[in-house]
């Protein structure tokens, strides 16, 4: 497979993740903000508890939904958009830990599965198919040695 097939492959690939990932990231997100809490707390009962961090999360995952794909699409600061991907990877991370402390086992084979989706377009992006800015020589490419110089 040739530099520029291979970079096609994963850029498609990267591209359906992202969606797949803001997708569902901007419905949790969407539904954490906008629910009243006692309808929340059917569903979650911690949300009772800590209504203010339930808020928070949303934000964060809807914020995350939005740094997956607008930077990208719009080619304004695309590096972003990877680094969305690590903060969607850590509310995923911690989510984990939150559900494993409340013996909430079957919720973490979802916040695993979510979480290593987006730890691989955080390094796809990183590293195999980076986004270049809008105004670069190279429309679709950029080498990744110019997002991380050493």
């Amino acid at each position: 497979m040739t530099t520029t097939t291979g970079y096609k492959v994963w850029n498609v690939i990267l591209w359906i993740l992202q969606l797949g990932l803001a997708a569902m990231f901007t419905m949790t997100g969407w539904m954490k903000l906008s629910t009243p809490i006692d309808q929340l707390a059917a569903m979650m009962p911690w949300a009772k508890d800590a209504p203010a961090l339930v808020r928070f999360i949303g934000t964060c995952e809807l914020l995350g939904a939005i740094g997956l794909i607008l930077p990208a699409l719009l080619r304004i600061a695309p590096r972003l958009t990877p680094w969305a991907a690590v903060g969607i990877a850590t509310i995923m991370l911690l989510a984990t830990g939150f559900h494993i402390y409340r013996g909430e086992l079957p919720h973490i084979t979802t916040t695993i599965g979510l979480g290593l989706v987006a730890v691989l377009v955080a390094w796809g992006r990183f590293r195999k198919a980076p986004i270049a800015p809008r105004g670069s020589a190279h429309r679709n490419t950029v080498n990744a040695s110019q997002l991380h110089p050493r």
